[in-house]
């Protein structure tokens, strides 16, 4: 790929100067004509029946236009993945972020003040905090209905014999592992602005991850209200960090969209901090039991997986995360033998969302903490055990991945090289290294029956380009990535093309920022697009200059003869030629890319990506043993990406990644006490900032997937995959304790050290 002049460059984000001056306009500071503003009332138990709702005095406050309970959401409508969820509940509350009751108010001072004028009466009854106590016989049910408290979803993968892969293994690891909740901590919380016109078309301002599905979710719910045959329009604002919180509809935009039908009024609903914290949905926390094998060579022979995940009082995208955990659980290096089970289970706890990894993450902590502890059994070094491991191209793995373009064993080198893993590993004096490695989606990922993004490109009479995609902007520099695409193929430059990303009425079909897919699908849609518009400007030109199509070429705005030079004519006026000639044409072209990937069978196999990303992660760490801190010395991440589009943005992915994954490592932990949040705001949430970064290494390695556009692969997620266990794997270099319960704390190192030198006398 030589002679690229945008692609592969650190071009700066397109929207950096709008943030930067302030200017970006959130869904804070949006304001409509007539604009009323939401509140919502929450649960006071965790699990109670509602005895009775009294909204007399909030409807008598001066100021307040309407108050909806339960009893006025039309014909009992319910939302989220399994449709078990109504936006106001009515009967029984089953957590704490149960909403109860809405109001509308001409400002956000008198809409608080009527929630304190609700008055609620509940019969308190017992919750289930635990899903292991959730799932014994006898249980209190969470939904009576469904007659158990495990949901009905067949997360089970069975390859090969595992029983018998046991019995020819020479070393066997096994043990449990836990992971906590941690939240998306968004620096911009979640919000809408619902409003209807004269004829019941509802426009939605959001800072949703999913304008598309939203667009459909909004719809059905409108049909659900009565309002059939109608409009929905779904207007992005920007959005100040998404992460996979904003990858589902949530009661507060329906709760939104029923005040403004009773109103007749635009109603914005907008969290505060806490409500962030309360009510959005955070990573489900996990308990998994995990058993590896490998033969007297290190050859891994067999892994076989239990997982419990809590799954909250309702059922979001977080109870589908199991069917991404089975990504590395039977691909993550070649194992010919995998028995994997998960089960989500109702609690009385707050329900879960996706968050980056999706799931990958949990299973990643119990499987790369689990292989070290395998190497040491064998006698093999962690890195040899990893390398010997390694998936490479052309393999067909259990669940039927197709690996394309695979980095691994060289994102394994390069944290061996960098981190100094010979010279620095085994020395047990309070310094220890470690590392972890990891496979994700890299081109896209098959979970809806489309995976597809559409892309319509129209270039005016003096040579700027509109790119009109699917995509949604969510931070992480996709306007720039097309921008740099479109610019490579077109022969423009980055700053002649204007993105336009952020409104359904114009926008073409997306299936949303998820599955680190944007660059991948999005891209390859803008390629398309581009080299079709390409098509059309060069066989004006061809005509023009009376040469043939396949002797021009178009750069700096100019196209030419790669046979006479002095053939040429400006790019504005091949197009305004296309405009002004008689029987004149106008330059659009479109184009809709679809992945051949594949959705599971019934037995959980299927090319879910066109392509997968690998990747590496070594870490070293500093641990005080008089007081169990840990201080990271050094990190390394190296990641296979196909190509790098623009490896500045993808660099910044990398950092965030880690530092989000240092985060879940070693602090974050939403604290529930029998269904209470107790740390829900910044101040006690332990969420590393600016002080806390450790000196990052962002490694590169360039695989070039030929199905990538200019050959990148998705990045946006791995970031953060691997940086828990190579993290307590570093630790158990350093001092020979292994925390299997995440957070890694100072406390939970402390009481290790302590039982260690019980055990050793």
């Amino acid at each position: 790929m030589d002679g690229l002049k945008f692609v592969g460059q650190r071009v700066p984000k397109k929207d950096a100067p709008l943030k930067a001056t302030g200017d970006a306009v959130y869904i804070q500071d949006l304001k409509v004509p007539g604009m009323l503003h939401g509140k919502i009332l929450y649960s006071k138990y965790p699990h109670a029946r509602i005895v009775k709702i009294d909204t007399a005095k909030a409807l008598a406050l001066p100021g307040v236009k309407a108050v909806l309970t339960g009893a006025d959401v039309p014909n009992n409508f319910k939302f989220g993945f399994l449709k078990d969820n109504p936006p106001l509940k009515s009967g029984k509350v089953l957590s704490t972020r149960d909403e109860i009751a809405a109001v509308a108010a001409v400002s956000l001072e008198i809409a608080e003040e009527a929630l304190d004028l609700i008055e609620v009466e509940y019969e308190e009854l017992p919750g289930i905090f635990d899903p292991l106590t959730a799932m014994k016989e006898g249980s209190a049910l969470i939904h009576e209905e469904l007659k158990s408290n495990v949901l009905k979803l067949p997360w089970k993968f069975v390859h090969g014999d595992v029983e018998a892969a046991k019995k020819e293994s020479a070393f066997i690891a096994e043990d449990t592992f836990s992971t906590q909740w941690v939240t998306h901590c968004c620096l911009g919380t979640s919000g809408c602005v619902a409003t209807f016109d004269a004829s019941n078309n509802l426009t939605v301002y959001s800072n949703t991850q999913i304008p598309s599905l939203a667009q459909n979710d909004f719809l059905e719910a409108l049909k659900t209200f009565g309002l059939k045959k109608k409009r929905v329009r779904v207007i992005q604002a920007v959005i100040g960090g998404g992460f996979g919180s904003k990858l589902d509809t949530y009661a507060y935009e329906y709760i939104a969209i029923l005040l403004a039908l009773k109103t007749r009024k635009p109603v914005k609903i907008v969290f505060s901090r806490e409500e962030e914290f309360l009510a959005t949905s955070p990573r489900q926390c996990t308990i998994t039991k995990i058993s590896q094998g490998c033969d007297k060579d290190g050859r891994l022979t067999f892994r076989e997986m239990e997982m419990v995940l809590d799954n909250g009082a309702y059922t979001s995208w977080g109870a589908t995360t199991p069917s991404v955990m089975m990504v590395p659980i039977s691909s993550l290096y070649k194992v010919p033998n995998i028995k994997y089970t998960a089960k989500c289970v109702y609690t009385n706890n707050t329900y879960c969302q996706a968050f980056r990894g999706y799931g990958n993450p949990q299973a990643t902590f119990a499987i790369e903490s689990c292989l070290d502890q395998l190497a040491e059994k064998a006698g093999i070094d962690p890195h040899e055990i990893r390398r010997i491991n390694a998936n490479e191209p052309g393999e067909l793995t259990p669940q039927n991945f197709k690996i394309t373009s695979c980095g691994m064993k060289d994102c394994i080198e390069e944290v061996v090289k960098r981190l100094d893993w010979k010279g620095k590993r085994g020395k047990a004096d309070g310094r220890g290294v470690g590392m972890a490695s990891l496979i994700h989606v890299g081109g896209a990922a098959r979970v809806y029956k489309s995976d597809g993004c559409g892309t319509i490109i129209k270039v005016d009479d003096n040579g700027k380009v509109d790119v009109i995609t699917g995509s949604s902007e969510i931070g992480q520099g996709s306007d720039t990535i097309i921008a740099q695409i479109v610019a490579e193929v077109l022969g423009v430059g980055v700053d002649d093309i204007n993105i336009i990303n952020n409104d359904t009425d114009v926008c073409p079909w997306d299936v949303g920022a998820h599955a680190s897919r944007t660059t991948f699908v999005a891209g390859n849609s803008a390629l398309g697009a581009a080299e079709k518009i390409r098509d059309q400007i060069m066989e004006i030109a061809a005509k023009t200059l009376g040469e043939p199509v396949e002797a021009l070429e178009m750069k700096d705005g100019i196209i030419f003869s790669k046979n006479d030079k002095e053939k040429n004519i400006p790019f504005g006026k091949v197009l305004r030629k296309a405009h002004y000639s008689l029987g004149g044409r106008m330059l659009v072209a479109e184009n809709f890319y679809d992945p051949p990937n594949e959705n599971f069978d019934q037995t959980f196999r299927g090319n879910l990506s066109v392509t997968y990303a690998y990747g590496a992660h070594g870490v070293e760490v500093e641990v005080d043993k008089e007081t169990g801190q840990v201080k990271i010395l050094n990190y390394i991440a190296a990641h296979d990406v196909g190509k790098a589009i623009n490896p500045m943005l993808l660099e910044g992915q990398i950092y965030g990644g880690g530092l989000q994954g240092i985060g879940y490592a070693l602090g974050e932990r939403m604290i529930y006490d029998k269904g209470y949040l107790k740390n829900g705001n910044f101040l006690d949430y332990k969420m590393p900032t600016v002080r806390d970064v450790p000196p990052v290494q962002a490694v590169i390695v360039e695989s070039d997937e030929h199905a990538g556009p200019f050959g990148a692969k998705g990045i946006g997620e791995p970031g953060l995959v691997p940086t828990a266990p190579a993290i307590a794997n570093a630790i158990y270099d350093a001092v020979g304790v292994r925390i299997k319960d995440l957070p890694i704390t100072p406390e939970k190192i402390l009481k290790a050290l302590k039982e260690k030198a019980k055990q050793n006398g």
